[in-house]
């Protein structure tokens, strides 16, 4: 098929509801390490790795000799059968989970699933059924996953699900309570006892929340958020239900697990994404005790499937094998960088926010009224494509760039990145 023919047939034959960033569609025709190729051949800098899954690079090649391997040997049997591929991953999992306390997992086919059943587990092992979710969170596209998402653009049409409160999160650029940190004294965090006391029976299941909220633009908390939080959930019954979805795997540099840059171990933790770098899968980890607590029989047709299983422990061998968490530290401390001296030069950046290899920019019209940047963000995005680079968008207000290379990038790949991210902000903010 044509360029041409690849978006009419999108149009003709897809969900009206599958949106693309671009005014006209980009056809991705291949991908390879830190680059993918448009229909027609043209090479572009990938720097946001398929919404934040691409955490080895495009069609590694070490990964994917695996994944050929096992496509010959044995490709699906359901989880009514135990295969070596899916033990395996659950036991590498059980050796890197935060305090090495999470060692029940549970695969599905996607970050949606694996909220779902975290969702279940907690209302299983407390008895109650209330949740608490954060303000600007995304936590997938089933109907429970859109009532725990706390952004209207991402919750279709439909009766939201009972039983789910939000508190205010810990956005502290545009603090719901218009304090200051670190003299706010983590208010955001304190509240939520309050929520619980006079929006729930005082009896809850549990707290969902994300490390740094991905689809809200990586609002990233203040390192005594989550201590302060999960201490009060605690208190009144409830389990704290980490979605690390967009955060695991060496993400946000240094560690394996996002939530571990907060010294807080949840009970339990879901993921996906760059865990099978491309390939499907989602997990939903946890504590025995937790994971007991979902009692009869369950399957997952797909889950742990031995292709996907396979992919995600040579993901995992290959990020070990290289040292990639500390590349995230180290190259994620030197794009931080690079940012932050954008932010000097060019004034529609308001903020720079972020852990490692998960780095946001917040685009404003004037740093001092802090006025959401939407169409620069829009005209921000269509100059770096025109540049051939790929970054994201996001935020409540769609004014955030959001930056997510593989974590095997070097420092001449943000050298790259940032000249042409630069003068993509130049032909933003240059007079008409």
């Amino acid at each position: 098929m044509t360029k041409e023919e690849i978006i009419l047939a999108n149009q003709e034959f897809l969900f009206p509801a599958v949106f693309h960033y671009y005014r006209e569609p980009l056809v991705i025709a291949r991908a390879k390490d830190q680059f993918v190729y448009v229909a027609g051949g043209n090479q572009y800098l990938d720097f946001f790795g398929g919404i934040v899954t691409i955490s080895v690079g495009h069609c590694n090649d070490r990964v994917n000799r695996r994944i050929h391997e096992q496509v010959d040997r044995l490709q699906h049997v359901s989880t009514v059968f135990a295969t070596e591929p899916q033990a395996a991953l659950a036991k590498k999992i059980a050796s890197l989970t935060p305090g090495r306390r999470l060692t029940k997992s549970f695969f599905t086919n996607s970050g949606t699933e694996a909220t779902e059943t975290a969702i279940l587990a907690a209302r299983c092992y407390t008895g109650a059924s209330e949740i608490i979710a954060l303000r600007h969170s995304y936590h997938g596209r089933s109907a429970l996953a859109m009532t725990l998402t706390g952004h209207a653009g991402w919750r279709l049409a439909g009766a939201p699900q009972p039983g789910v409160v939000f508190a205010a999160n810990a956005y502290c650029y545009r603090c719901p309570f218009g304090l200051t940190y670190p003299s706010c004294d983590l208010h955001c965090a304190r509240d939520v006892e309050d929520l619980i006391r006079t929006a729930t029976s005082g009896r809850i299941a549990g707290f969902i929340a994300e490390p740094i909220q991905g689809f809200g633009g990586f609002i990233t908390p203040p390192k005594e958020y989550f201590r302060v939080v999960t201490e009060i959930v605690r208190k009144y019954g409830g389990v704290f239900i980490c979605d690390e979805v967009q955060t695991a795997w060496g993400r946000t540099g240094g560690k394996w697990f996002g939530i571990e840059q907060y010294g807080v171990t949840p009970e339990v933790i879901t993921s996906a994404k760059g865990l099978g770098n491309g390939t499907p899968i989602g997990l939903t980890v946890a504590t025995p005790e937790v994971a007991a607590a979902v009692r009869g029989s369950t399957i997952s047709t797909f889950g742990g499937n031995p292709v996907a299983a396979t992919a995600a422990k040579a993901v995992l061998d290959f990020i070990e094998e290289e040292n990639l968490l500390a590349n995230a530290a180290e190259t994620g401390a030197y794009l931080r960088g690079k940012l932050e001296e954008m932010k000097e030069k060019h004034p529609l950046i308001g903020e720079v926010r972020g852990m490692g290899l998960m780095q946001a920019l917040e685009l404003v019209e004037d740093p001092k009224t802090r006025t959401p940047a939407t169409a620069g963000a829009a005209a921000l995005m269509e100059a770096a494509r025109e540049n051939r680079l790929l970054v994201g968008k996001g935020g409540l207000f769609s004014n955030v760039i959001r930056i997510s290379p593989p974590l095997n990038i070097t420092r001449s790949d943000v050298d790259e990145f940032a000249r042409l991210l630069d003068a993509s902000l130049a032909r933003c903010e240059a007079p008409e």
